[in-house]
């Protein structure tokens, strides 16, 4: 089995790439980021792609998106994303669209490397799987972002307005604020939404994205 590995943290990297080599997986690349990532399975054409969900510049959500290209992209190599936690909006659209030579694991709760080969062996093979957690988080309940719940309905007043493209004078106006405290508001929605600055990203565009598709699994249900 070939795979590359993604994750930003160079410790849990380097000790999967020699874990997975005592067990005669090829590592052909290990990366710190979502851009190697890609580089990588375009140079190497993996089976597998092990990746981490959130990876610089922003530490939000580059990984499983980055997953959901790679199977748009190269349908014969697999992805195993490796998470913290559960990302519900990104997992439930990486497994709709794609829903073979997947995997979505959650770090704390690998109990053996038998398991893990294993389940990098069902994804090579075209199969799926998927931590318990992942699967009852999916099927819980209509999908939520965890990021859109934290807003105060006033960021999610101004949130909107952003949406239709508003300036944050124009907000202020609108709402009848002092501009100040608009561009606070605006700040707490990037916190909440985790969106850090990062020179390779536009946050009011990803922060419009993130309430456009709040917006859609809503009248979706």
């Amino acid at each position: 089995m070939r795979t590359v590995i993604a994750e930003d943290n160079a410790l849990m990297r380097d000790g999967m790439a020699a874990l997975l080599a005592d067990h005669e997986v090829a590592v052909l690349a290990t990366v710190a980021d979502a851009a190697g990532l890609l580089a990588a399975v375009e140079e190497h054409r993996p089976d597998v792609a092990i990746v981490d969900v959130r990876m610089p510049p922003t530490f939000t959500d580059e990984g499983v998106r980055a997953a959901i290209a790679i199977r748009s992209a190269y349908p014969e190599t697999g992805v195993l994303v490796f998470s913290q936690w559960v990302e519900t909006v990104y997992a439930n659209q990486l497994l709709r669209e794609h829903p073979a030579r997947v995997g979505y694991l959650l770090k704390d709760r690998i109990v053996s490397t038998a398991a893990f080969l294993d389940a990098l062996r069902r994804i090579a093979d075209g199969g799926v799987a998927l931590d318990p957690e992942v699967i009852r988080q999916l099927l819980s309940g209509p999908t939520v972002d965890a990021g859109l719940a934290r807003l105060t309905p006033r960021e999610r007043e101004i949130l909107a307005l952003v949406a239709e493209g508003r300036s944050n004078v124009a907000i202020a106006a609108d709402l009848h604020l002092a501009g100040r405290s608009v561009e606070k508001h605006v700040t707490a929605i990037f916190t909440k939404l985790d969106l850090p600055p990062a020179p390779t990203d536009h946050r009011r565009v990803r922060a419009v994205l993130r309430y456009l598709e709040g917006r859609h699994g809503l009248s979706a249900q």
